[in-house]
């Protein structure tokens, strides 16, 4: 048996404890709302800066969920593994888009 066992504070404590307290809420199906994370962060005994759960639960819901949320900025260029990439597999693939052509010029050319 294996123990893990490792120390961290300060922001990266509040980070980590507001994050862990939203995967919490998605987890059980709750919404994610500053309240909720509150509430979870007090059931827990942590404390963390009055804005964190305000800060989590706006980000999260402008980003569209919790998945893309973590997943950081490159989200919408690809599928999360077993997410949504078996059901575009089924879906018909995209027409092929023309390129317009471009005209070549020789400068040299007068």
């Amino acid at each position: 048996k294996m123990a893990l066992s490792f120390q961290v504070s300060g922001a990266d404590k509040d980070q980590l404890v507001t994050s862990l307290a939203a995967i919490i809420l998605a987890d059980s199906g709750a919404d994610i709302t500053a309240d909720s994370i509150n509430s979870v962060l007090s059931a827990s005994g942590n404390t963390v800066p009055a804005y964190f759960p305000t800060l989590y639960a706006s980000f999260i819901e402008k980003c569209g969920g919790l998945d893309k949320f973590f997943a950081g900025p490159s989200a919408g260029a690809a599928p999360a593994a077993g997410g949504a990439a078996p059901a575009a597999a089924g879906a018909a693939a995209p027409a092929a888009v023309e390129k317009p052509k471009e005209e070549e010029v020789d400068a040299l050319d007068g």
